[in-house]
Order: C-alpha cells, then sequence, then structure tokens
C-alpha cells in the first residue's frame, strides 16, 4: 500500500508529522483528519515527481532532474527546503527523503540520498556534509554543527538559507550590469571590423580608378584595412593564446596574487574590488558569528572562503592577533586594507558585544555601495562608448568620402 508523509497541525496548533499507508492521497487526507489532524501538506512517498513544501501557500510545483551538475541555485534551494521543513518539525532524513524528490540536479539527488544512507549508519547531519567537499563548504559545515550543537538547526540553517539567497541575488546584479556594456562593446568592436574588412576594400577598389592622390586619413583607413585582412588570422590566433597564457599564469599563486595587486591599484574599479571583497567578509563573519560559531573559526572560514589571495592573508594575520588577545580593530587598521568606518564599527561592535550586529551592518552598506557604483558604471558607460564608436565610424566615414570631394573639386 502506498505510504504518504503528511504534515498537520492538532486541535492546539501543535506541528505533526508522520507517514500514513492509504490507498490514494485522498484515502490518506481522510485518514489523517480521523485523527483530529489539520493536514498542512502530504506528499507521496516514491513518485518521480513530487509536490514541494510551503509554509504559506498549498502550491505545488513538480520537479525533475534537469541537468548533472550542482549549481548555487541548486544549493540555495535545497538549503532553503531544510530549513523550511526542519522548522516544521519533520525529522532530517524525512527531510532529504523529501526534497531528494523535488531536485532539479541528477548529482544532487546522489548526494541527498548518501546523505540519508550516513545518517542512517548513525553520522551527524554536519559529518555527512563532510563527506562532499566539493559541495558544501566549509560555511555549510560548520554552520550546520554550530546548529546541531546548540538545538537551533532549523534558525541556523535559515541564516544560512537568508546569506545564500542575499549572495546569489548579489551576484545577479552584478552579472546583469556588466552584460550590458559588455553587449554594447562587442557589437561595436564588430560594427568596426565589419567596415574595416568589406566597407572599406569596396571603397579602396573605386579609388583605384581615381587619378588623384588620396588624402591621408584616407591612405591610413586603407593601410589598416589591408593589415587587417591579411594578419586577422594572425591576430586572432595570437590574441588567443595570449589569453590562454595568461589564464594559466593567473592559475599559478604568484599569478594570481599579481593579478589580484594589479586589481586593487586600477583607478575606480580598484576602489570596488576592495568594496566587494570586504562586502563578502563581513557577510560571512555575520552569517558565523550569529549562528554561534566562535570568532576563530569564523576567521578561519572567512578566509578560505573569500577567494582572493591578499584578503585571506589579511584575515589569516587578524585571526593570529585575535589568538593572542588582541582586539580585532588593531588588527584592521594595521592591514590598511580597511576603511576607518569598518574599523569604528567593529571596535564598537567588540566593546558592546554585539560584533554579528555590526557585521550586518558592514554588509549592507558595502552592498549598497556596490550597487550604486554599478549603476553609475552602467550610466555612464553607455553614452562614453556610444560617443567613442561613433566618433570612429564617423571618422571611418569621412576618410571614405575625402576623395569623391576631391574629385568633385577638381572636375568642378
Amino acid at each position: 500500500m502506498p505510504k504518504f508523509y503528511y504534515i498537520a497541525r492538532n486541535r492546539s496548533g501543535a506541528k505533526e508529522t508522520g507517514i500514513e499507508d492509504a490507498l490514494n492521497q485522498e484515502d490518506a487526507v481522510v485518514k489523517i483528519q480521523s485523527k483530529g489532524l489539520i493536514v498542512v501538506n502530504i506528499i507521496p512517498e516514491g513518485s518521480e515527481s513530487s509536490v514541494s513544501y510551503s509554509a504559506n501557500s498549498g502550491v505545488k510545483i513538480k520537479f525533475k532532474p534537469k541537468h548533472g551538475r550542482v549549481t548555487s541555485n541548486d544549493l540555495t534551494l535545497f538549503c532553503r527546503q531544510l530549513a523550511t521543513l526542519i522548522g516544521a518539525g519533520v525529522t532530517i532524513l524525512m527531510s532529504l527523503e523529501i526534497i531528494s524528490k523535488q531536485v532539479a540536479s541528477r548529482k544532487l539527488y546522489d548526494v541527498c540520498m548518501d546523505l540519508k544512507k550516513n545518517m542512517e549508519a548513525g553520522l551527524s547531519f554536519h559529518e555527512t556534509l563532510a563527506v562532499h567537499p566539493k559541495v558544501f563548504s566549509d560555511l555549510w559545515i560548520n554552520l550546520v554543527e554550530s546548529g546541531e550543537a546548540s538545538g537551533n538547526l532549523a534558525v541556523v540553517l535559515g541564516r544560512l538559507a537568508a546569506y545564500l539567497e542575499k549572495e546569489a541575488e548579489f551576484r545577479s546584479k552584478i552579472i546583469s550590469a556588466l552584460i550590458y556594456p559588455f553587449m554594447l562593446t562587442m557589437v561595436g568592436f564588430g560594427a568596426l571590423l565589419f567596415l574595416s574588412l568589406k566597407i572599406v576594400p569596396s571603397f579602396a577598389e573605386i579609388f583605384k580608378s581615381f587619378e588623384i592622390s588620396l588624402p591621408w586619413l584616407t591612405q591610413v583607413l586603407i593601410g589598416v584595412s589591408d593589415f587587417l585582412r591579411h594578419y586577422f588570422m594572425g591576430l586572432f590566433l595570437l590574441t588567443g593564446a595570449s589569453i590562454f597564457v595568461l589564464r594559466k599564469y593567473v592559475q599559478t599563486k604568484p599569478g594570481r596574487l599579481n593579478f589580484e595587486k594589479v586589481q586593487f591599484k586600477l583607478p575606480v574599479f580598484g576602489e570596488f574590488m576592495r568594496a566587494f571583497n570586504i562586502e563578502k567578509f563581513s557577510s560571512e563573519m555575520a552569517t558565523l558569528l550569529e549562528s554561534g560559531v566562535p570568532i576563530l573559526y569564523s576567521l578561519e572560514i572567512s578566509g578560505r572562503s573569500v577567494n582572493n589571495l591578499i584578503m585571506e592573508e589579511i584575515i589569516r594575520k587578524i585571526k593570529d592577533d585575535v589568538r593572542e588577545g588582541k582586539p580585532m580593530r588593531d588588527s584592521l587598521e594595521r592591514s590598511g586594507f580597511f576603511e576607518p568606518m569598518v574599523i569604528q564599527m567593529v571596535s564598537i561592535g567588540e566593546e558592546i558585544g554585539e560584533l554579528p550586529q555590526m557585521f550586518k551592518r558592514i554588509n549592507s552598506f558595502y552592498q549598497e555601495y556596490c550597487d550604486t557604483f554599478l549603476n553609475r558604471f552602467v550610466s555612464m558607460f553607455e553614452p562614453f562608448v556610444l560617443i567613442f564608436l561613433g566618433g570612429i565610424i564617423g571618422v571611418m566615414v569621412i576618410g571614405m568620402f575625402l576623395p569623391i570631394f576631391e574629385l568633385a573639386k577638381i572636375n568642378g
């Protein structure tokens, strides 16, 4: 007989969960209601696609595995569903069973099944997560361990889900802001290449029949066009090879370190990169500290997660100073990386015992700063590129028509 997982409320309003054997879903609802329970959600066991649980609505959304990798969106949804189900009183094992039938990733489905198997074998939840380091970061493992130790796993998972959602939204804003300038630049340079490789040579053939000396601007344009036509493939391959070598160099530790130094020294963009890294650091510190992870572990996890060697070294020095009993404020100031506002807010947080709240405020400030910077960048970039490309195209048009004007004067 089919089994049905259910989430219900009793007469006093308390949540109850369990499994009911029934012929179909309607029969299961009748049996559950006969116990004096109000059904909140019911999910059939073993269905190829299942119903997603929502605490606020009874919307049914069917999911089927669509891809083989585990994306950041998959993990964010997994964390939010897990936090919701555990918060509703569902056991971790049952939650994993339910979620596994909803995931869009085949690999994440396999991971859910492996988590369930390891927990049934006696491992704790954070130990089962540690078995899959390529899927679950140190941030996941340490937060879950903290939640298990404190008995507030649902609360901690809720904070982790909020962190992942906020970071995903932030990354989406950055990508959306950069797509338009990138596409505009590509289209502009594509138009310039088309003019240089197709239009200018056509005019050059026409000018050969003119028995006049071509203006210097026209000669330059024809020379550039001839150079591109003869050496375009070589330039393309050389550019591709240069990018490949540069990427390989950046993948080495010295190359990556030098690349990051150049990033931070860039005019305008250097400050943005600094703000971006501080935003990530403060976001993780706020989430970890608020979830009860000790400050030394929080610094260690944040250092490994920032994905920036310069920032990682700064955080390592901060961690060493904190281990020796020194205030974080002094370490931040000595690094020369953080602005006075960050140093003062961390100092106040240490003094009044509200360091997580201060890191949250720092994070909010730098998220807003990065959003504002990107919006201004896009609004300034568009007219700059249009004027630049328009100017070049205008010069090319003038250069192509100058011989015609000269010929008109002679014939006139």
